[in-house]
């Protein structure tokens, strides 16, 4: 499945376990070159309480990660095309929260309820020329947002790498998320360094969402906000700032589209 960018390696978890599969299975999966070719591997599976199914979702180096915002709404629309869930609104279990979800449409797009996102740090990393601020935010994973000029102009593997293990994002560092404005203050361009992949990824939801909490905390956007990924597609980001700060009643609706069916064999 692919979500605005990211693709994943969708698996119905009544017929396979994460607890079968080993961190060089799931490289080779999502090898590009040798494998099917992946940004992370899913397992999608009924839980006993009715209306839930839990998302357990790797990185393509085979390590597990606790939340993965494509990942969240491809798991969403996959429930519902299983029937393992309704979907009009569904729970969804993962590692780093239980969160509401739904199919929006019939466009093949998805959106996802997530936590309160706690008012976002600015850690002391060194910036570059060109970048104006920085700022951390936690959406399940930790995110760094840097402002930039020209995201074109970005060597963004080079420079992704070495703020991603900055040691004022401590020792699990951060994905790094590159954002520049548009033409319109309500949207904004993005490229991200996702960690666990350790290269540039075509979206990132929660990374979309970091970002637009952030650029509104910085009065350089209003939300609702969209972010425009590496892929061309859109993310869209709906939150409420309170008066203690954080963004409430947060949500990320994107695609989440089927590419292709198929069966793994061993």
């Amino acid at each position: 499945m692919t979500g605005s960018g990211n693709d994943f390696v969708m698996l119905d978890g009544r017929l396979t376990t994460p607890e079968e599969w080993a961190p060089g299975d799931i490289r080779s999966v999502c090898s590009r070159g040798t494998g099917i070719g992946a940004d992370g591997l899913v397992f999608v599976t009924p839980t006993d309480s009715t209306g839930a199914v839990r998302m357990t979702y790797f990185n393509s180096d085979g390590s597990r990660a606790a939340m993965c915002g494509n990942a969240a709404l491809c798991s969403t629309r996959l429930a519902a095309l299983l029937d393992l869930a309704p979907a009009a609104l569904m729970r969804l279990e993962t590692d780093a929260a239980i969160y509401e979800s739904r199919c929006s449409g019939t466009d093949g797009r998805a959106e996802l309820h997530l936590a309160a996102v706690a008012p976002p740090a600015e850690p002391a990393v060194k910036l570059a020329a060109g970048e104006s601020r920085a700022g951390l935010a936690t959406v399940g994973v930790p995110h760094l947002v840097v402002v930039i000029e020209d995201l074109e102009a970005l060597d963004l593997q080079r420079r992704g790498r070495e703020l991603r293990f900055d040691p004022a994002l401590g020792a699990g560092g951060a994905n790094v998320n590159f954002v520049a404005p548009t033409a319109r203050r309500s949207i904004w361009a993005m490229r991200t360094y996702e960690r666990g992949i350790e290269g540039e990824t075509l979206a990132c939801g929660t990374g979309a969402v970091a970002a637009c909490c952030m650029l509104r905390e910085w009065r350089l956007a209003d939300l609702p906000a969209t972010i425009t990924t590496r892929s061309g597609l859109p993310l869209g980001v709906r939150a409420e700032r309170s008066r203690g700060g954080q963004y409430e009643d947060v949500w990320l609706e994107g695609q989440a589209r089927i590419v292709f069916r198929g069966v793994l064999a061993s």
